[in-house]
């Protein structure tokens, strides 16, 4: 792996295909030890697909995707295991067990993949929950949380094992404005305390300028620009700027079509950079 810049995540020339469609063209990135990556799509643009790849839940066809010094493209089922405890991951719906309460799910991790004693579990699950602000809610069941705390909760667990790198599935998806705002404050302040890296894949601008160091803009399986949120957000390429400023294309019905915008020219923001 090489190593410069002291990348802890490395995609190069990534490729994924489900059947006959290849839904990542051979995607490359880096993503620095510390900083915080956003990976900005709409519908469609294979974020999703992009992040299952990054932590190992789907095998690319071809390319390479480096994780704490591994290849996942070629580990074997005991390294990408490996690599699986020393990250977390908060999906876009929290995907919490209903069954167990808040203090169990987040307990999960450590019960399945430490030998600590039941004593050490509780209190290091009670530090992750006054982490995120639900101290009280320890012995709740999901099912009573409102959709904040069920995120809240959910990134209690994905950090429950202390790990290197935290991923997060739309982390403020389908939140209320001020709801939303309180997860993208809360992993700021997480970052900040922890020194952890964090790749988020997001379709929202405003989550993504506020917890973004840098950006990658994926469309439609291509990255279309890589950079600093400033950079981006000063760019003046009109197809960004028509993006970034929610001018509709004429024919645009939806919200894939703003992300068509970046498809001819957007590329040379990063190779100007």
């Amino acid at each position: 792996m090489n190593d410069t810049r002291d990348a802890i995540v490395a995609a190069k020339d990534l490729r994924v295909t489900y059947g006959d469609s290849e839904i990542l063209h051979g995607v490359s990135f880096d993503v620095l030890r510390g900083e915080t990556l956003v990976i900005l799509g709409g519908s469609g643009s294979g974020k999703s697909t992009l992040l299952r790849t990054l932590v190992g839940l789907e095998k690319p066809g071809s390319g390479e995707i480096w994780v704490c010094g591994v290849n996942l493209a070629r580990a074997s089922n005991q390294e990408t295991d490996d690599i699986r405890k020393r990250i977390g991951i908060s999906f876009q719906s929290g995907a919490l067990i209903g069954s167990m309460t808040v203090g169990d799910n987040v307990a999960l991790p450590l019960r399945e993949h430490t030998d600590l004693e039941d004593s050490t579990i509780e209190v290091m699950v009670r530090i992750k929950l006054e982490q995120v602000g639900l101290i009280q809610f320890q012995h709740y069941m999901p099912s009573e949380l409102s959709g904040g705390m069920k995120k809240r909760a959910a990134l209690a667990r994905a950090m429950a094992m202390d790990p290197e790198i935290l991923f997060f599935d739309e982390p403020s998806a389908g939140l209320d404005p001020i709801t939303g705002a309180g997860i993208d404050n809360l992993i700021l302040n997480l970052k900040k305390a922890l020194s952890v890296t964090i790749v988020a894949v997001t379709h929202e601008l405003a989550s993504a300028f506020l917890i973004a160091d840098r950006l990658v803009v994926l469309d439609r399986g291509h990255i279309v620009a890589i950079g600093p949120t400033g950079e981006l957000r000063q760019s003046t390429h009109p197809r960004i700027r028509q993006f970034l400023d929610r001018v509709p294309d004429d024919d645009a019905d939806d919200e894939v079509n703003h992300f068509q915008l970046f498809t001819e020219g957007a590329s040379r923001l990063d190779r100007s950079r």
